[in-house]
């Protein structure tokens, strides 16, 4: 089975930028606790070249496949970290393959 790579990448404002950290760390707790979640890795945006349009974060997951995916998508631990954040975003973009 091919591996999704979920790329996200995330606005956090100057003033909320602190929240990275907390997002990641709750990010990471959810592969503890949904099969096929097999890793997550990010940071703040670093390269010179300044080309972000204003993306200050991003992390990719790995997922054992489409299904462990999409289990991770609908799961209620997934969606509570989304309430969490989202109002501190200026914007999200998902991409995955």
């Amino acid at each position: 089975m091919k591996k999704i790579h979920h790329i996200v990448l995330v606005k956090f404002p100057a003033a909320k930028a602190h929240r990275m950290a907390e997002l990641f760390g709750a990010l990471d707790g959810l592969r503890k606790v949904i099969p096929g979640f097999e890793s997550i890795e990010g940071g703040a945006y670093s390269s010179p070249e300044g080309l972000n349009q204003g993306y200050t974060h991003g992390f990719v997951m790995v997922f054992a496949d489409a299904a462990a995916r999409d289990v991770y998508l609908g799961h209620p631990e997934h969606e509570k970290v989304k309430q969490a954040f989202l109002p501190d975003l200026e914007g999200v973009i998902a991409f995955d393959f």
